[in-house]
């Protein structure tokens, strides 16, 4: 069709040309054709694109563009544009979740609906783009939907605080005492013997317990657990030197909890016993000093992924061996773990280090910690010899913040558990707060290997919301991306045979790692699926795409920069052999090939053989190619190199790719793209320009599918 297009643009303007010239004589002169008009004119020759595949070679491949699908259902001229040359088409937005699933979990698919059917009617196919990303996504809902729940609780409710216990069964006595008696422990009671009445009641006076952090103006109990060997009177005060409240308690022979009610008065409180006109003996098992606040929930956050150590994530574990900086630890093998059961983390201290720190264990909490926050800490560990670590809390793994955290961990050669509890000092916080415990482990200044497994560390949280557990949140997200999954492709269904199941997962820092969201801000539209559902997020999603589509689907994961970075293309590879491990399906491999004409040929070549080797079906899936300037500056320079490197390309792609294997290459752009553009604006990426002209990229893409180089 656009061959049409090109010769109707030209006519018109030779009719411009007669027009303007309306007189019966023959002229005396000519209009030379413009020359940029006249190097152009061979692309007029060129039939529709798809003309050029050879099918009988070719049977699986099919040739696609990326569209706009609120353009393509207008049925105007990028509809015909697009159906003229391709076989195949990728909505750009529409069918991914940000493009359907609404801020209240309910799904408006009438735009995929009437795509699915104008594609259908103009005979060509759809592939499906995306099931998974970590962007492109609804994330407001997604967020709601494991947001922390609502807890009610009765507003009049109360709870009893604690806000000092001093039990002399655990503790001797070592309060202020003042006067002729001196309070003593026995047998874990505290025991006070006056003889003698004495002139005044305060001649014999002691603090039973001191520094309570009492509440000014809120109401007090005190709960003496006592007995004496006459029935009589003593006397009770809380507060301070300052400001104290005197009461009066009873003394009975038969062991009794007295509870005496005070109003606080001070905010640094003692319990002080005045028993001057007591005469006999009396004994104190406890002393408690409790208030009443508003009824609040607490409960422990395990702030660690993969406690056990049986999955794959290790974004909450790192090491360092001789200050190469952390990197994520590794995970034994099975039968390294506890007892000899499961896996556990293994870590090597290298040979003869110089400082403690010179390896070191780090685990990471997703967030920071503050003075004052409650913490548990658990782990099992042992060692190939004895040894001791010492800990830090640090601000990241290597952030050093403070030199002592959770002790110093004994480590033998068999397992044992080790246990600390405590809350954040304002030292281990820092000024901004501590989120990783550092274990040094060369204390004894030798190599040597730690093993480390069921490490737990739970921080108390409280207040009238609860944060759903990481069991919840799975649940809840698995929930809804079946339900997501499964209305997508039962719509699309009659008219989409393949699928992007799982799209950019790679991480590009580190290659053979999944992408995380955990530590970064994230923008409106951005979720990390795979930072609640873990490494195995794509096993499920394989697996539901398999379930609710048609049974020859076929299924792609796909990525960018694979000719960029060889180790990504390795990295995807080796991830899609660990999907179909655990028991999924993947047909295919997709390769984006977002380029430019000076991306590096060698590479390329380099990432379809590493492709080809998977046996896998190989399609190029989001091609566009930049010049490395605007539109507006390029020239025919510019455009020939840009001929000469699709046509590369594709050759390429089709040397090196077995025929079974060619599943298609997509162009992601088939126009230049606009300069408000969200991709690569005002770049001249495609194989027509925006007045829909053929390019010289047009020529050298037809040529290289007919086999032949850029220009014949």
């Amino acid at each position: 069709m656009m061959k049409y297009f090109n010769k109707i643009w030209i006519g018109a303007i030779a009719a411009m040309v007669v027009g303007s010239c309306a007189d019966d004589s023959k002229l005396d002169f000519y209009v030379e054709k413009p020359e940029s008009l006249a190097v152009m004119e061979y692309l007029d020759e060129y039939d529709v694109l798809k003309s050029y595949v050879d099918r009988n070679a070719n049977p699986n491949f099919k040739l696609g563009a990326g569209v706009s699908v609120a353009d393509f259902n207008k049925l105007g001229r990028d509809y015909s544009l697009i159906v003229s040359n391709f076989d195949d088409v990728t909505a750009g937005w529409e069918m991914k979740h940000g493009g359907v699933v609404q801020d209240n979990g309910s799904m408006n698919l009438d735009r995929v609906r009437n795509f699915i059917k104008n594609t259908k009617e103009a005979g060509i196919s759809v592939y499906g783009h995306t099931l998974v990303w970590h962007t492109n996504q609804n994330s407001k809902y997604l967020n709601s939907i494991i947001a922390d729940r609502e807890i009610e609780i009765d507003p009049n409710a109360t709870v009893e605080v604690v806000d000092g216990l001093k039990d002399y069964a655990v503790e001797g006595f070592t309060g202020w005492v003042g006067g002729p008696v001196t309070p003593v422990v026995q047998g874990g009671v505290l025991v006070v013997t006056n003889p003698t009445a004495q002139p005044n009641f305060w001649d014999v006076q002691y603090h039973v317990a001191s520094g309570i952090p009492t509440k000014i103006g809120t109401k007090h109990k005190v709960t003496l657990r006592i007995k004496g060997t006459v029935a009589a009177e003593i006397r009770m005060a809380l507060g301070d030197w300052g400001a104290r409240e005197d009461k009066v308690i009873q003394v009975s022979t038969d062991w009794q909890d007295v509870v005496t009610e005070f109003t606080g008065v001070a905010t640094n409180s003692f319990i002080m016993i005045q028993s001057g006109h007591y005469v006999g003996t009396y004994e104190i098992q406890w002393v408690k000093v409790t208030h009443q606040e508003a009824a609040a929930i607490t409960w422990w956050t395990n702030l660690v992924r993969n406690s056990d150590v049986e999955g794959d994530d290790v974004s909450s574990f790192f090491a360092t061996e001789v200050r190469v900086g952390p990197a994520p630890a590794t995970i034994g093998a099975a039968g390294t773990g506890a007892d000899g059961v499961g896996r556990a983390i293994v870590v090597k201290s290298g040979n003869a280090p110089a400082n403690d720190w010179d390896t070191q264990f780090f685990v990471k909490a997703p967030r920071q910690l503050k003075a004052g926050e409650k913490y548990r800490f658990s782990m099992k560990i042992k060692a190939d010899k004895p040894a001791t670590m010492s800990s830090q809390s640090h601000n990241n793994p290597g952030g050093y913040v403070h030199w002592a955290m959770v002790g110093s961990p004994s480590v033998t050669t068999e397992w044992k558990e080790y246990t600390n509890v405590g809350a954040i000092t304002a030292d281990q916080a820092g000024a901004n707060g501590m989120n990783t415990i550092a274990f040094n482990l060369a204390v004894f200044k030798e190599a040597n290997t730690y093993y480390f497994d069921d490490i737990v560390w739970e921080v108390e949280e409280s207040g009238n919301k609860k944060p759903l557990t990481p069991e919840e949140k799975k649940d809840t997200l698995t929930w809804a991306l079946n339900r997501w999954i499964s209305s997508i492709m039962e719509i699309s269904k009659s008219n989409v045979k393949a699928w992007d199941v799982v799209n950019e997962p790679m991480d590009d820092g580190s290659p053979y790692n999944l992408k995380t969201g955990i530590g970064k801000t994230l923008p409106d539209g951005d979720f990390y699926w795979q930072d609640y559902l873990g490494k195995d997020y794509a096993v499920e999603a394989f697996k539901m795409a398999a379930q609710y589509g048609n049974n020859d689907d076929k299924l792609f994961i796909n990525d960018y920069n694979l000719e960029y970075n060889l180790d990504k293309c390795r990295g995807i590879i080796a991830y899609v052999e660990y999907i179909e491990s655990k028991g999924a399906r993947v047909d295919g491999i997709g390769t984006q090939m977002h380029i430019s004409i000076n991306s590096d040929k060698q590479k390329i070549t380099q990432m379809f053989e590493l492709l080809a080797a998977t046996g896998k079906l190989i399609k190029i899936s989001e091609l566009d190619m930049g010049v490395g300037k605007q539109t507006t500056a390029a020239t025919d320079a510019d455009y020939i190199a840009q001929a000469e490197m699709y046509n590369f390309v594709i050759k390429e792609y089709f040397r090196i790719i077995p025929a079974p294997q060619r599943y298609g290459i997509t162009f992601w752009s088939p126009l230049d793209s606009p300069a408000g553009s969200s991709w690569r604006a005002g770049e001249p990426i495609g194989l027509w320009n925006l007045k829909y002209q053929r390019k010289r990229a047009y020529g050298g893409a037809a040529n290289a599918f007919a086999g032949k180089n850029v220009v014949e």
